[in-house]
C-alpha cells in the first residue's frame, strides 16, 4: 500500500527473517537506508512498582510478541532476574493504546517511547528502565522501503532522505526552538507546556533523534543479538548489512 515506511529496525529484519508476527503472501523484499532514533525505549509500569521484583506475577503488555519491542521488554526482565512464567504478557496495540491501558490500570507495564514517558511521569507512573542505559547502542525506528520500488525510483528516495535530514537538522538547531514547540503543541494540543519543554529537550538532545538520521551499526548489531536469543525459529543474525542498503543516503548526501 505504501512505498516507504519508518518502522524499528527490528520489524525490517523479522520480516526478512520469516519471523514476523503477521502472515504475509509473498517473500518481503525490504531493506533500510537510513536510520532515526535509539528507540527512545523506557519500561514504564504503575506508580506502586517500584523495583523489578514488585513486577513477579504481575501482566505487561505489548504491541506484538515476535516484533517491535518486545524482545527488548523481555531482555530487561531477564537482566533483572525475571523469566518468562515470572509475569504475564499480553497484546495491547500500538503505544497509544498501550500507554492507554496503563494509565486505567489495564496492564502493570509496558514500553514506552518519547514523549509517553514524559507524560507518564507527569501523571504518576515509574520509569523503571530506559533502554538505552542498559544498552548503550540499540537501533530503534529507521527508513525503509522495498528494493524492487528503489531500484526504479531512485531519486524519489533520495529527495526523501535530503529533506528528513534537513528536518532533523533543523529540529536539532537551538534558534528553532520556539517554532519546534509551537508545532508540537499544535498537534499535541493535550500536552502540558511542561511536558512539551521536556519533550524537546529530549528529542533535540544527544539521546533523540539521530544526528543526519545516520544508521547506528552498532545499535543495529544490538537489535540482531536480540532477535538472535529471542526470535523464532532461532536463527543466528550478525550482520546488519543484510539488511542495510547506504548506497541512497550516500547519494543523497553528496
Amino acid at each position: 500500500k505504501f512505498d516507504i515506511g519508518m518502522t524499528a529496525f527490528d520489524n525490517v529484519v523479522a520480516y526478512m527473517e520469516g519471523q514476523g508476527e503477521a502472515q504475509v503472501s509473498r517473500q518481503p523484499d525490504l531493506f533500510v537506508f537510513m536510520g532515526a532514533d535509539n528507540g527512545l525505549l523506557s519500561l514504564t509500569v504503575k506508580p506502586d512498582v517500584k523495583t523489578f521484583q514488585d513486577l513477579k506475577g504481575r501482566t505487561l503488555s505489548v504491541d506484538a510478541m515476535t516484533t517491535g519491542y518486545a524482545f527488548v521488554l523481555f531482555d530487561l526482565l531477564k537482566r533483572n532476574g525475571l523469566n518468562p512464567g515470572d509475569y504475564k504478557v499480553e497484546k495491547a496495540g500500538g503505544v497509544l493504546q498501550r500507554w492507554q491501558a496503563l494509565q486505567e490500570g489495564k496492564h502493570d507495564g509496558t514500553m514506552l517511547i518519547a514523549p509517553f514517558d514524559l507524560m507518564a511521569k507527569a501523571s504518576g507512573l515509574n520509569v523503571l528502565q530506559y533502554a538505552i542505559e542498559a544498552y548503550g547502542n540499540y537501533q530503534g525506528l529507521v527508513g525503509a522501503t522495498r528494493r524492487s520500488w528503489a531500484a526504479d525510483n531512485g531519486k524519489k528516495l533520495e529527495a526523501y532522505i535530503a529533506g528528513y535530514v534537513a528536518g532533523v537538522e533543523w529540529l536539532r538547531n537551538p534558534s528553532n526552538k520556539d517554532e519546534a514547540l509551537a508545532i508540537l503543541r499544535k498537534n499535541l494540543p493535550q500536552m502540558p507546556p511542561a511536558v512539551a519543554e521536556q519533550s524537546y529537550a529530549v528529542l533535540a538532545g544527544p539521546q533523540g533523534v539521530t544526528p543526519r538520521a545516520q544508521l547506528d551499526v552498532a545499535g543495529a548489531r544490538k537489535v540482531l543479538a536480540l532477535r538472535s536469543e529471542y526470535g523464532e525459529p532461532k536463527k543466528q543474525l550478525a550482520d546488519p548489512l543484510r539488511y542495510y542498503d547506504p548506497k541512497y543516503y550516500e547519494a543523497a548526501a553528496r
